[in-house]
């Protein structure tokens, strides 16, 4: 019998078109021989809308950019992924979503409310794992290696912009990253080196978040290892990021195509257990399940520092994450598939849990 499969996509954040590429990569991915599949989509809005099962080939994300009029079903909001009176519902939802309104916590809150299995981290993953302050601080209590860093909320900021670039002079320094706290795929970032830059930095920063991160700027080799599972997780073989502009920004991973990716990267035996242990430590200070992408910043001396995990990287098949999965031996529709398994592996394991007394 096919998995009736719910593909969650789009969203009401900034990473609205990374989602809608990642969904086009899956769907074409999917074996409809194994899989009933069933879109839903999320505009930019915020408005649900629950497309016609797909019954052939979708070549171009506008396929999947339902309208009420486009032959959509009906625009349902929440009613999309909500089982049925007739029992008719999905056996799991792949929530393709990155950033804010999908990838943070509150889809997957939803999801397990409804008691549906769905791929990828939980409420506490996502959640904490967008907030990279949060992250950081729980990555410091695990003890793990990480760059200096601090914090400012929009109202600590604004009416005390001088005071706060003399704190992070001191503490943090340049060259410096400032960063939306919540918020994937680089948007937003920028690198400062001095007091005019930093100003300029916050504000970009606050454009799209209340809460601000600033990250010490180490001279280091950018290095990402993927990681999945549940209880026991696997990681990949690493890979390293070769930006030619001074970091890995949005443009440089979406537009440009200005960097360059060494899969397998080119690090000793020593350096990838290093990495490989750290990896698995983050994951499981996180309760992270189905996926990560782990990432690092690793100098010449071999000294190796926690960045950050994406709880959804990105994942079409040209993306980081499935790249360094292909070079492990599992190709994008096994891994797709492998995903799915573990969503329901542990949804099959929360329904062992006793809730009454």
């Amino acid at each position: 019998m096919k998995i009736r499969l719910g593909l969650l996509y789009g969203g009401k954040s900034a990473e609205h078109k990374v989602s809608m590429q990642t969904a086009l990569a899956v769907i074409k991915a999917l074996d409809a021989s194994k899989f009933d599949i069933h879109p839903i989509y999320i505009n930019e809005e915020g408005q649900w809308i629950k497309g016609p099962q797909l019954e052939g080939p979708v070549e171009s994300v506008k396929q999947l950019e339902f309208g009420t009029n486009e032959g959509a079903i009906e625009a349902t909001g929440f009613n999309s992924i909500v089982p049925q009176e007739s029992g008719e519902g999905f056996d799991v939802v792949f929530p393709l979503l990155h950033g804010p309104n999908g990838e943070d916590g509150t889809v997957q809150g939803l999801l397990e409310l409804l008691n549906i299995p769905y791929v990828g981290n939980g409420v506490l993953a996502s959640s904490a794992g967008m907030d990279k302050v949060v992250m950081k601080n729980i990555f410091a209590q695990a003890g793990l290696t990480q760059v200096g860093y601090s914090s400012y909320l929009r109202s600590e900021y604004t009416g005390n912009e001088e005071t706060v670039c003399d704190e992070v002079e001191k503490e943090i320094g340049y060259p410096c990253f400032v960063k939306p706290a919540n918020l994937g795929s680089s948007v937003g970032i920028s690198k400062a080196d001095n007091r005019e830059e930093l100003l300029a930095a916050f504000a970009e920063a606050f454009q799209f978040d209340r809460k601000v991160i600033i990250e010490e700027g180490v001279k280091a080799r950018e290095v990402e290892l993927g990681v999945i599972g549940n209880d026991y997780p696997e990681v990949s073989v690493a890979g390293e990021i070769i930006p030619k502009k001074d970091f890995y920004d949005y443009k440089a991973k979406y537009e440009d195509g200005d960097t360059a990716l060494v899969i397998p990267a080119e690090i000793t035996e020593e350096e990838y257990a290093n990495l490989k242990e750290m990896a698995i430590k983050a994951y499981k200070a996180l309760d992270c399940s189905g996926l990560v992408r782990a990432d690092f910043f690793l100098t010449a001396e071999g000294k190796a520092y926690i960045n950050e995990v994406n709880t959804m990287p990105g994942f079409t098949p040209f993306s980081m994450f499935p790249l360094l999965w292909k070079h492990t031996g599992v190709e994008y529709p096994q891994l797709i598939e492998k995903l799915i398994q573990l969503a329901l592996e542990r949804h099959a394991e929360k329904q062992k849990i006793k809730y009454t007394i």
